[in-house]
């Protein structure tokens, strides 16, 4: 028997032939509108401004009112007799039509106006008027379809709550949900106000290969391709890292790309197997000037997006303003468990002391691994006002340089905000012989012990022979930017298109 869904889908698809029928093209190739929705109600309330009946006199215009024409897609109609209501949206807005005593218009429209839906597209000509009730309303003249929906938007259009729907058919999710549509337009004005910082700076943006001969510049679980006329693999990057540090060698003093990258990795709130990243460089520069960078443009980011640094995130009331909390890795684990991490120099150790704490530790994690259990457990979650954690044990930082006089403290920091970690910087390990010692050391610790991979890249390790000057970097993850700054509680709020499990 035929779903309600069937027999709707069927009387639109008994609709489109009619119209085809009648030579009417339910998608014709174009429209020309005049105004946006937005521009519409603006034009509406700059007539109605004192003053503007008198000045359009004195420029020769008359008292009849300009005809505009608006395109966009039906979301409520309301049929009243001869006269009838719409609510039409486009990309700006919505704005509302009438279509004032219809026996007026030629068969042709009376009939396609009969088999309109909630959801066509059309396009509309009239003038602009207010109703008694106050409403901005393009009363039309004439209108035209320009595609017919098929299928009905959900019946509760204005709210689809359905989160496995909204992610997998995004389109609907930006049609029902005003609010997610707010969500990704503020999305692209933060990666356009972090380009204009980093520009400002002095920085230039550069573009670097998606597939790599080697995967490196973090540890992770990297996704491989095959290249049929190259007859190799490649890796998809799992960071920027290692061409941005040869452009450094090469005389590019300052640099930054905002790109996407790719990890096989599981699937989060936090976490996406693709995600955008910026990364930049700057020549002469070292941990600690970043931490200055990064403060100074989340700051201003928030500023030029939503007008303050006062943000709310999920319950917490944060303040971006510089400076931010400084805190060691070692204070900041030792603060939040209890473990002061390096009295337990081991492995086999530290994994003993966690589990006092009744702390799942997996027996295949290094030393480095555990460490980072207990911060991701204990530390990260409390670290709501926004904190630099700094000074991380180079086992945990293969590319990071010594921090002087400490054999085995690195220059790195992890910047937090709302629990959330958004960034990561090193002073960069420039030092060619070293870090082929450290790749090394990486290469061995991992063999076989886990889905991470590290590849040496001897053409980086050339790169750096030649000499790179003292430099500081930064990745930022540009989703958790947008988490923040929107409040929203997972990255598949601000991606587009998530990737998700198979549908079963």
């Amino acid at each position: 028997m035929p779903s309600r869904l069937d027999n709707i889908n069927e009387q639109r698809r008994q609709k489109l032939e009619r119209l085809r029928a009648r030579g009417i093209d339910p998608y014709p190739h174009r429209f020309r509108q005049t105004h946006t929705t937005r521009e519409a109600i603006a034009a509406l309330e700059a007539a109605e401004a004192p003053g503007a009946a008198t000045q359009a006199r004195s420029r020769g215009f008359g008292q009849e009112k300009e005809e505009i024409s608006l395109a966009g897609r039906i979301t409520a109609i309301r049929r009243m007799g001869k006269s009838s209501f719409a609510d039409l949206r486009d990309g700006a807005g919505k704005i509302q039509l009438l279509f004032q005593n219809t026996d007026q218009f030629e068969e042709e429209k009376r009939e396609l106006f009969k088999d309109l839906d909630i959801g066509d597209i059309i396009g509309a000509g009239g003038a602009l008027l207010r109703t008694r009730t106050g409403e901005p309303t393009l009363a039309v003249h004439d209108f035209s379809l320009l595609a017919k929906s098929l299928q009905p938007l959900p019946e509760k259009w204005h709210g689809l709550a359905d989160t496995e729907k909204r992610y997998r058919q995004r389109y609907l999710d930006l049609i029902a949900n005003s609010e997610v549509r707010e969500v990704f337009l503020a999305r692209s004005q933060i990666i356009s106000a972090v380009r204009q910082f980093m520009d400002r700076r002095g920085f230039i943006e550069v573009e670097t290969p998606v597939l790599q001969p080697s995967a490196g510049g973090a540890l992770a679980a990297p996704f491989i391709t095959h290249h049929n006329a190259l007859d190799r693999d490649f890796y998809l990057r799992i960071a920027l890292e290692l061409h941005h540090k040869r452009l450094i060698v090469g005389g590019f003093d300052k640099i930054y790309e905002i790109g996407t990258v790719f990890r096989n990795e599981g699937i989060s709130t936090t976490h996406n197997p693709e995600y955008t990243l910026l990364e930049s460089y700057e020549a002469y520069a070292d941990y600690t000037d970043v931490m200055v960078m990064l403060e100074e443009m989340v700051a201003w980011v928030s500023r030029q997006v939503l007008g303050a640094t006062a943000i709310k995130y999920g319950e917490h009331d944060i303040e971006l303003k510089p400076p931010w909390r400084r805190v060691t890795l070692r204070d900041a684990v030792r603060e939040h468990s209890g473990i002061d991490f390096v009295k337990y120099p081991t492995a086999s150790g530290l994994r003993e002391r966690m589990r006092s704490l009744k702390v799942d530790t997996d027996p295949d994690k290094n030393w480095a691994r555990l460490v980072d259990e207990l911060y991701k457990t204990f530390a990260r979650p409390r670290l709501i006002q926004p904190t630099f954690l700094i000074d991380y044990p180079v086992s945990m930082s293969p590319l990071a340089k010594n921090k002087p006089g400490e054999e085995r403290v690195a220059e790195r920091f992890q910047a937090v905000v709302g629990g959330l970690e958004i960034a990561n910087a090193y002073s960069e390990l420039n030092d060619p012989l070293e870090q082929r010692e450290r790749f090394a050391e990486q290469m061995k610790e991992r063999h076989g012990s886990d889905e991470e991979q590290w590849t040496i890249d001897e053409d980086y390790l050339l790169a750096l022979e030649y000499g790179m000057p003292p430099t500081g970097g930064l990745g930022v993850g540009i989703d958790r930017l947008v988490m923040l700054l929107t409040d929203q509680p997972s990255i598949r709020e601000v991606i587009l298109f998530p990737q998700l499990r198979e549908k079963q």
